[in-house]
């Protein structure tokens, strides 16, 4: 039995459809389901219920998912707790959420593979609850989040940044009441779903801000773009680094006591990558002091 063979279980029992775990462990469809037949016999065990149109784990399948997952666990981080402080080698699975994937992201691992190349750091973007639960199920080494209201037990969070959210419009809107604009101009929402956009709905029902949403997106490049195209206006995150590649865009501060979203780092507690994530969330902290956001 091979550890390549659980990772394909887990992968299977965590995204339900063998198709979905082919896309998580980077093969075909037809290899996931040959794996899977191959683990079975070698164990000698059903792991499937096979009459169902989607195959289903069976009971005997759940136990073995469950054990599965701490081997493979183990497995991963059997050189780096040998090696304890000297383990910056091998590959570190990073979750992000999207809005930092331009800007934080990629100058902060920039700063970490300058002082540690073998170092792998594998990028997994998703939104902070999905980022959150694989963390929990041991998908993620370590995630870049937004705070979330209650913070999962068990788990660590390190402050990275505080990123106000503010009002951008396209050059063309002479009027400089966020309210106003809001209440007048298409207004393009940050995915609810995303903890920025729980905080953005709960502002505007705070101040009573009635908008006529025109569309609903979580990636910020998007955003922007619409607003650049004069589609309507939107409210976003101030970056907390630098953005070379921004859109010329007018951006306006809430006067309503605005939200503000916190950047963090997030890991298991006891993690035994833990100098890794140590330096890793050194590297964040550097890209923020190096490379500060222009002023509005």
């Amino acid at each position: 039995m091979s550890i390549r063979l659980l990772k394909t279980l887990v992968a299977v029992a965590d995204h339900k459809t063998f198709s979905a775990a082919a896309d998580a462990v980077f093969i075909t469809h037809a290899a996931v389901s040959q794996q899977m037949r191959t683990l079975e016999a070698q164990l000698d065990l059903a792991l499937f219920d096979r009459n169902h149109r989607t195959p289903e784990l069976t009971p005997l399948g759940v136990a073995v998912v469950a054990r599965a997952r701490k081997l493979v666990r183990d497995y991963d981080n059997l050189v780096p707790s040998v090696l304890g402080e000297e383990g910056f080698s091998g590959e570190v699975i990073l979750g992000a959420i999207p809005t930092t994937l331009t800007g934080l992201a990629p100058l902060s691992l920039s700063i970490l593979r300058a002082k540690y190349a073998d170092l792998r750091i594998r990028i997994h973007p998703a939104l902070t609850g999905p980022l959150l639960t694989g963390i929990d199920r041991g998908n993620l080494d370590v995630a870049i989040v937004t705070k979330p209201v209650i913070m999962p037990p068990g788990m660590t969070f390190l402050d990275i940044a505080q990123e106000p959210l503010h009002l951008i419009t396209g050059q063309d809107v002479t009027e400089t009441d966020p309210a106003k604009i809001l209440e007048t101009l298409p207004f393009i929402r940050f995915n609810r779903d995303a903890v920025v956009g729980t905080l953005i709905e709960t502002w505007l029902q705070e101040n009573d801000i009635r908008v006529s949403e025109t569309m609903e997106l979580e990636n910020l490049e998007a955003i922007s773009s619409m607003v650049h195209a004069h589609l309507g206006v939107s409210i976003v995150p101030r970056s907390c680094v630098v953005n070379h590649y921004a859109l010329p865009l007018k951006h306006l501060s809430l006067q309503s006591d605005p939200p503000t979203r916190i950047l963090g780092l997030a890991y298991r507690q006891k993690h035994p990558k833990l100098r890794v994530i140590e330096e890793i969330y050194s590297a964040l902290l550097s890209a923020v002091a190096q490379h500060p956001a222009n002023p509005a």
